[in-house]
């Protein structure tokens, strides 16, 4: 069943669709919807913590679809007004409309990949057998939900070639539903897999099923919200009952720990990864299957470590030898590989030691290593023997960031993403040879990048640590303290915000404006020790980070706090609550999305007792005590002058549930001291992070065209 939050929201066209007269006049004091208040209060440790809009957490309530649908037509109304914001959808529009295919796979003897033509709602699944031969498609989900409220998630061809095993979510949610196609014909079998979440797709060698892990059926009208608990490993026979599949890993020990399963390429081994959060931290288990083509899907299930001190990320194997990245006793992470017939630790290979720059990602692929470092959050990716030995570098378009390299272990064939802020994103087909790259369907986007550069600079935040970002502005731009500036950051969860291009970016630099992407500790920029540094009892660092980066663009005359916008999503838009709050006199427009803003019950809601080993937890009254201090709910100042602040969030979003946004807006706007807009735009038939094409521009102009408005950027005279 639908929550009624959507339901009720769905009114807000008609709603939102007021004439003239009820246009919000820019720079008036907003008159916001009633926000009820029911006292409500905890007690934490003899800490009293008052609650009144407790009630927001029922996503099932009237009450709060009524004033999701009276703040909707509200922030519809205010934004209707904005004297930029039809000029900024077209000209979005008109920068987005480009061919993008994403990084391809081979699978069954076919690359598999998805485009998008342009402005297509989602983008179709294509596969082709070579790079020369004629692509057909696969999967068009735009045919499946027209409206875009299905997204295709998961894509997992079978490889033997008969079968794609492909999932469903609605608006785009966690949970998603597994359907099997045939290959050759398109037609559908009557698989239906269903509350499949945090879980990939996983076939054996004979093509004949698949693992994959679920959780249990969640309460009726709890869908999008209930805590998770009781993931298990199942395995799935192609053309069988779900009921039928093979219950083949589960930990009721540790109910809320997350279970997976992933077949070697050579199908000889299940690899099973447990871990207790959302960090990297894991513990490691195999099955032998036996005969790939005949396997033993419910094999014995044999550890091969059980603690979970560090990162254990088995990513191949050759033989009974299983390589792992790991950065046990190595922040920096390195590669080590373990024989599965000797586990004695005193066995285990530093295949490749840790270096100076942090390992951000590595593949097995044509008998070799490919490791992608990171250097001062610059992409290099270096090519090792699977003794360890140096082979050579990838020499890449420029400076910028790999986003992803594909490649099987039985083939040379190589594929690797490339962007940066002023290079959209381009697969490269890398011949090993040769050593030469060769553009896979390279896009030509609208834009003129020579008017444009891109500049990595360092701040240096509260304790003396350097923190590097990147700055992209016109080449001709004038330190005069003018330019209007938008910092984009997260910091979190061992994340690295590498630079890379946004189709939405170049409107804003047109305007003048100043991109700018921070790397603040939390993340993995500079490995795990830079993660550490942001996790926990240290999270006021990242908050620091931030703030240096922006005191430094006033400082050196880039911008002003009358001209310093920040965004954020997720962890990034807790980053932006608890920013603007800390230093209000900063900036002038705060953007946060999906942001995490209740820290003291965040862990109550759908998977976010996973986030405990990141945040902590308000149960422990040590961790308590410095959640409440920077937790954005708990912090907002009654009287205090904010920044104009536009919220973002959507009805489907059931990992950053939309209470933390409803009742961090209801609390701001009761708060708010000035004239400055605190609202709230709560999209429909979207998630956390799916929105279709067509609503992800409107939100995109909204956002962009709000911020203009609150730093007085005028629009440019050739525009109508």
């Amino acid at each position: 069943m639908k929550p009624r939050v959507l339901i009720l929201s769905l009114a807000v066209a008609a709603l939102g669709a007021l004439g003239a007269d009820a246009q919000v006049q820019q720079g008036a004091r907003l008159a916001y919807p009633i926000a009820k208040t029911v006292p409500t209060v905890d007690d934490y440790f003899g800490t009293k913590i008052a609650d009144p809009y407790r009630w927001m957490e029922d996503l099932e309530s009237k009450d709060v679809a009524d004033w999701v649908a009276a703040e909707n037509a509200l922030t519809t109304s205010y934004l209707q007004g904005l004297p930029m914001r039809d000029m900024l959808k077209r000209r979005i529009t008109e920068l987005w409309n480009y061919p993008k295919v994403s990084l391809p796979f081979r699978e069954g003897g076919r690359l598999f990949y998805r485009r998008n033509s342009g402005l297509d709602r989602q983008s179709l699944v294509y596969t082709r057998e070579s790079l020369t031969s004629p692509p057909r498609v696969l999967i068009d989900p735009n045919a499946l939900s027209p409206d875009g409220s299905i997204s295709l998630a998961l894509v997992a061809p079978s490889p033997d070639g008969k079968y794609v095993a492909f999932s469903l979510s609605e608006g785009g949610a966690d949970w998603q539903t597994i359907y099997v196609r045939e290959m050759t014909s398109g037609r559908d079998l009557a698989d239906t897999v269903r509350w499949m979440r945090f879980s990939g797709i996983s076939w054996t060698k004979d093509g004949g099923g698949f693992y994959y892990s679920r959780y249990p059926e969640p309460p009726k009208g709890k869908v999008l919200e209930a805590a998770l608990s009781g993931q298990a490993l199942y395995y799935h026979r192609v053309g069988s009952p779900q009921s039928e599949d093979k219950l083949i890993y589960e930990r009721k020990d540790l109910p809320t720990w997350f279970v997976g399963g992933s077949v070697t390429e050579d199908g000889k081994y299940l690899l099973v990864f447990l871990s207790k959060g959302a960090d990297n931290n894991n513990r490691l288990y195999y099955a032998d299957l036996g005969e790939p083509r005949q396997p033993n899907v419910q094999a014995h299930i044999a550890p091969v470590v059980e603690t979970d001190d560090a990162e254990y990320g088995a990513f191949g194997n050759a033989g009974s030898t299983i390589f792992m990245r790991s950065d046990k006793n190595a922040p920096n992470r390195k590669i080590v590989s373990v024989d599965l017939k000797d586990l004695r630790p005193a066995s285990w290979k530093t295949v490749v030691p840790e270096g100076k720059n942090a390992i951000e990602s590595v593949s097995l692929i044509g008998g070799r290593l490919v490791l992608q470092y990171l250097a001062d959050v610059q992409s290099r990716v270096r090519f090792f023997s699977v003794t360890g030995a140096p082979e050579g570098e990838l020499a890449l378009p420029g400076v910028g960031t790999v986003g992803g390299i594909s490649g099987r272990q039985d083939s040379a064939e190589l594929f690797y993403s490339y962007t940066s802020p002023l290079y959209p994103t381009t697969v490269f087909a890398y011949d090993a040879r040769s050593k030469q790259s060769a553009a896979f369907e390279a896009p030509k986007p609208p834009i003129d990048a020579s008017l444009y550069e891109t500049k990595q600079l360092f701040a240096t935040s509260k304790d003396g640590t350097r923190i590097p970002f990147f700055i992209t502005s016109r080449k001709d731009l004038k330190r005069d303290g003018s330019n209007p500036t938008m910092i984009y950051g997260y910091g979190g969860f061992s994340i690295s915000e590498t630079p890379g291009y946004r189709s939405d970016v170049p409107a804003w630099l047109e305007l003048g404006g100043i991109w700018v992407t921070a790397n603040m500790r939390g993340g993995a920029e500079y490995g795990e020790a830079w993660h550490r540094a942001g996790m926990l009892d240290k999270k006021q660092n990242v908050f620091d980070d931030f703030v240096a980066v922006a005191e430094y663009l006033v400082r050196e005359k880039y911008t002003s706090p009358a001209k310093l916008g920040i965004q954020g999503g997720s962890n990034g838009g807790l980053l932006v609550g608890a920013v603007e709050e800390q230093r209000p006199d900063l900036y002038a427009v705060a953007l946060p999305a999906v942001g995490v803003m209740d820290m003291l019950r965040y862990d109550r809601f759908t998977g976010g007792r996973a986030w405990a080993t990141e945040y902590g937890s308000s149960s422990d009254p040590k961790q308590f005590a410095f959640l409440v201090k920077y937790s954005p709910l708990h912090n907002i100042k009654p009287g205090a002058c904010y920044p104009a602040t536009l919220v973002t969030t959507a009805d489907h979003d059931d990992r950053v549930v939309p209470s933390h946004s409803f009742k961090f807006t209801a609390t701001m706007q009761q708060a708010q001291g000035c004239a400055k807009p605190v609202l709230v735009r709560v999209e429909t038939q979207a998630s956390h992070g799916y929105r279709p094409t067509d609503k992800r521009i409107a939100e995109l102009a909204d956002l962009w065209a709000f911020a203009a408005a609150q730093m007085g950027v005028q629009k440019p005279a050739a525009q109508p």
